[in-house]
């Protein structure tokens, strides 16, 4: 990047980021206040970036958006095969204390994420605490994981809804019809390109929507909660106490501790859109703590609810677990209603299901196409010229990357056609992808940035801060084996095997080989969007006296004085 010397007088803008700003040019927008309160365009502008997307999201709607797209119900639903293996004490013991390490891995990041709230906070992260020497390659990488695991998270869950769909069909026609991959593909295909309108035409109510949202899984989780007991009347059909917390079963071939591990994928894959909430950041009004409260509320709500509803599932379940999971209806939760309630019962709370994953679905499009847009803006992404525009017309959204979101979806959703297995290994990028992506902000942090770091409005304190982040690491890393074993035992067949390894070297390694052999020549970072840095910061970088422009270093010095400046007015 160009050099930062000469004077600045004034409210001008330093030539050398005038150069930069021409050379990355961006789209058009109203005056900041018109989008966003000044507090919340001022915290963006310290980062770097002029706010381009209205801010349309409430502290409530952010945490809707993310407690949206996890799905309680409909996730545990499409999960049950990683839980019920290993019995009731994998079904809810498992949830607990897996759950209980998710919410340790979302503290962590709900204090980079109230520091700093940015769209691109991940690699914004990345790239900001690493090393120089690792800090543009690990931001690569980075970025280019969490955008192809959240697209991948938008082909799980959608994917997730073409089966439950056809289940509910199966049902209704007492068994006797089963679904060609063809079928799913077109069901999956035909939800997407749902999402990809929904998207575009309500961004102006989508953060009123989350509200609705939030409803609907609510209604479906009580529904269920009252529904299962209620259809097992008899106390003797339902399962006792000792069994709900203390029976364990072994399904698979792997030793009984290690089935009891495997019943943790549930909750890892129910609980990984917290993210989401970093995604809206520049939409979400005082980012600062809407993100990272956002975060937690949703990760405490499906860890306590989770909780009541593995207990009830437990309680209501058919003893005999095998026949469960192996349920003509091809949905195990299928069964567990038509055991309780019926077929009329269970295709009324199928059907709600099935509606409550398709608005996961078009949730986590929305936060997807934030993230691509992010790191379009950026310059990372092949033609990000074309994908980094605002459309005005329809509300200040990134109408572009929300089809490209859409489009890269439907392309990847074809491995539906080859083989369950095939789309299962795709779909995992949503777990290990996203891994890789929380992991290496939080790592960055507490090996080279723990100086740099200036906490926001949320903080875990001095004392807590750092063992929480290294304890997220060390989670983030075992779910990122975790997800590789296959879940039947050591000897898989080539249809049991779990591909996840595949896919995601391949991700991973794909996104470093195109680093080193093209993009280290120009990617440098983020860029500088905003036509005027605050003069405060730019006083600060000629401080520092560095030979490149360089945000990370900006807003750390710009934080520092910003420190400085409030004990001395407190004195």
């Amino acid at each position: 990047m160009t050099s930062a010397t000469g004077a600045h007088t004034g409210a001008s803008m330093h030539p050398d980021l005038e150069k930069m700003a021409s050379r990355h040019p961006h789209s058009a927008a109203p005056p900041a206040e018109l989008l966003a309160g000044e507090a919340d365009a001022e915290l963006l502008a310290k980062l770097g970036y002029k706010q381009e997307l209205r801010r349309n999201f409430t502290m409530i709607e952010v945490f809707g958006i993310a407690f949206s797209i996890m799905g309680l119900l409909p996730s545990i639903a499409s999960t049950l095969a990683f839980s019920i293996p290993a019995g009731p004490v994998g079904m809810v013991w498992g949830w607990f204390l897996a759950s209980g390490c998710i919410f340790i891995v979302g503290v962590a990041m709900a204090d980079l994420g109230s520091a700093m709230p940015t769209s691109g906070g991940l690699y914004w992260w990345t790239h900001y605490f690493a090393s120089p020497k690792t800090r543009n390659a690990l931001s690569f990488l980075v970025g280019y994981s969490n955008t192809l695991g959240l697209v991948g998270g938008l082909c799980s869950i959608d994917y997730g809804f073409a089966l439950m769909f056809c289940s509910v069909i199966v049902i209704a026609r007492d068994g006797e019809w089963e679904p060609t991959n063809g079928i799913v593909y077109a069901v999956f295909l035909a939800c997407v390109l749902c999402h990809g309108v929904l998207a575009s035409t309500l961004s102006k109510i989508m953060g009123k929507l989350q509200t609705v949202f939030v409803a609907m899984n609510l209604i479906l989780i009580a529904a269920t909660i009252i529904a299962l007991p209620v259809g097992k009347k008899m106390a003797s059909e339902r399962n006792d106490a000792h069994y709900i917390f203390a029976k364990t079963e072994n399904l698979t071939t792997w030793p009984t501790g290690w089935a009891f591990m495997l019943s943790w994928l549930s909750p890892i894959w129910t609980i990984g859109a917290f993210d989401s909430c970093v995604h809206m950041s520049e939409e979400a009004a005082n980012a600062a703590k809407a993100v990272p409260y956002g975060i937690l509320m949703s990760i405490g709500s499906c860890w306590v609810l989770g909780f009541i509803i593995m207990i009830v599932i437990a309680s209501c379940i058919n003893p005999d677990l095998e026949s469960v999971l192996g349920s003509s209806f091809g949905q195990p939760m299928a069964q567990i209603y038509y055991d309780a309630v019926g077929k009329q019962g269970t295709l009324g709370l199928m059907s709600l299901l099935f509606i409550v994953q398709f608005l996961m679905g078009l949730s986590i499009t929305v936060a997807a196409s934030r993230q691509t847009w992010a790191f379009s803006r950026d310059g990372a992404l092949p033609f990000s010229s074309f994908f980094r525009k605002i459309s005005q017309k329809f509300g200040y959204i990134p109408l572009r990357c929300v089809w490209g979101c859409v489009f890269l979806a439907a392309i990847l959703g074809l491995l539906c056609l080859i083989a369950p297995a095939a789309a299962s290994a795709l779909f995992s990028l949503a777990v290990a992808g996203n891994n890789v992506a929380w992991g290496t902000p939080i790592l960055c942090r507490v090996l080279w940035g723990q100086k740099k770091f200036v906490p926001g409005p949320f903080y875990t304190g001095d004392r807590f801060s750092t063992p929480i982040a290294w304890a997220a690491v060390l989670f983030l890393i075992f779910g990122i084996f975790l997800a590789m074993f296959p879940t039947g035992g050591p000897d898989p067949t080539p249809q049991s095997m779990n591909y996840t390894v595949v896919i995601n070297m391949a991700v991973w390694g794909g996104a470093l080989g195109y680093y080193f052999i093209d993009a280290r020549k120009w990617f440098t970072g983020p860029k500088i969007t905003v036509d005027e840095l605050p003069e405060g910061v730019l006083a600060e970088t000629e401080a520092v006296g560095s030979s490149d422009i360089d945000v990370a270093e900006i807003v750390a010095h710009s934080k520092e004085a910003g420190e400085k400046n409030d004990s001395t007015e407190s004195s």
